[in-house]
């Protein structure tokens, strides 16, 4: 037997870029470049390697699921720096709880937080749409609903979860909410965020922000859940905040991220990590606190994004819809139809993008908010990205 709710999902947007691009060869004799995969190709800090050799004997032991009092304190210290909030606001004893990177926490939370029932009715989950497929799969997978809600252009590319039916907000769960945004690069404002929170409080539902592209920005730090609660009081009620070290370090296969916020949830989800999850190793928890300590190369890595945004300013201008995002690190091009442009550039180019239509949910007419746009991720180096980016425009 296999489970029915996977049904609700669809395939994977990889898996559907694969079937419309590999039966193709470019006629480009230019090396192939893919732009369709968020995976950061900037190299690691070096102290990752080095931290990593020198606890080897750590290797030895298995990781407790709540991980190390070390990595506790320097993942709650950085909120606390990060986002100006008060020292006492997250204890790292009950506050925190480390995972193996963000994506499988994404999942996971929604089994811990989705009840059977929510005043009666199946449980709803909202998302943004476009949106990060993780949140479709988890919310399916744990018997609710998935809402969209359009995040385009005539939104600011952001989701308005408040102007949702009673019929939705009474019955939903978890909300999740991505800022930087995923794959727009929109920033919510504080009192966007305090809303939320607000929001989720009124109708008792968890609000989740995944803000794995906050420290990717282009000028202004982007707020966060932490520093929304700390402004209304310092509550963590209904709230959690997951981040990762994969794009802020550059380290994605170090699998290191973390969740924290309401000392409620975390037990809960930790409760479920004790049955289905892997904690992180110590020594690869070891180099992470250690990441989590350091800011200056943080700010070497957003300097390298920067430069790339300056030659997509460069090279792009106006056209497409090219707007310079305020965080994260993806362009979110407007070129009509996105399947046949993503077909074209591979084609013609050997440049590979992801249509925005893969990472989108059609509504009950057809109509796909993503439909029209292709993703392009700037993970390489300057010069391959002004390659890349060259081609685009050549073709397109």
């Amino acid at each position: 037997m296999i489970n029915n709710r996977l049904e609700q999902i669809g395939d994977y947007p990889f898996d559907r870029l694969r079937d419309l691009l590999d039966s193709h060869s470019p006629s480009s004799n230019g090396a192939p470049i893919s732009l369709a995969v968020g995976e950061p190709q900037h190299p690691p800090p070096p102290m990752v390697r080095d931290i990593v050799n020198d606890s080897f004997d750590l290797w030895a032991k298995y990781p407790l699921v709540r991980g190390t009092p070390e990595f506790r304190a320097a993942a709650a210290g950085w909120l606390e720096r990060r986002y100006g909030i008060p020292g006492n606001m997250v204890d790292p004893e009950t506050g925190v709880i480390p995972v193996s990177g963000t994506r499988e926490a994404l999942f996971m939370i929604a089994l811990a937080v989705i009840p059977e029932k929510v005043r009666g009715k199946k449980p709803a989950v909202l998302m943004p749409n476009p949106f990060y497929q993780v949140y479709v799969g988890a919310a399916a997978l744990a018997g609710a609903d998935p809402v969209f809600v359009d995040a385009t252009r005539e939104t600011g590319f952001l989701p308005d979860f408040s102007a949702q039916p009673d019929e939705i907000l009474d019955r939903t769960a978890l909300a999740y909410y991505c800022s930087p945004a995923n794959p727009q690069g929109t920033v919510a404002n504080l009192d966007t965020l305090k809303d939320l929170v607000l929001l989720a409080r009124e109708r008792d539902f968890v609000i989740l922000f995944d803000e794995c592209y906050s420290e990717i920005y282009d000028r202004d730090p982007p707020p966060g859940g932490m520093e929304a609660c700390a402004a209304l009081g310092g509550s963590l009620k209904n709230v959690l905040v997951f981040n990762s070290l994969s794009k802020r370090s550059s380290v994605p296969g170090l699998r290191s991220g973390f969740v924290a916020g309401d000392p409620d949830l975390i037990a809960a989800f930790k409760t479920v990590r004790d049955y289905g999850g892997a904690p992180p190793p110590y020594p690869l928890l070891a180099a992470a606190g250690a990441l989590w300590n350091d800011e200056d190369h943080v700010a070497e890595n957003r300097a390298l994004y920067r430069a790339k945004f300056d030659v997509a300013d460069r090279i792009l201008g106006e056209a497409h819809g090219y707007f310079r995002p305020a965080g994260g690190f993806y362009l979110w091009l407007d070129v009509e139809d996105g399947e046949a442009a993503a077909l074209k550039l591979w084609r013609e180019g050997a440049l590979r993008t992801i249509p925005g239509r893969y990472l989108s949910k059609d509504d009950a007419d057809g109509n796909n908010p993503g439909a029209p746009y292709i993703r392009c991720a700037m993970v390489h180096d300057i010069d391959t990205t002004e390659q890349a980016l060259s081609r685009l425009m050549d073709i397109l």
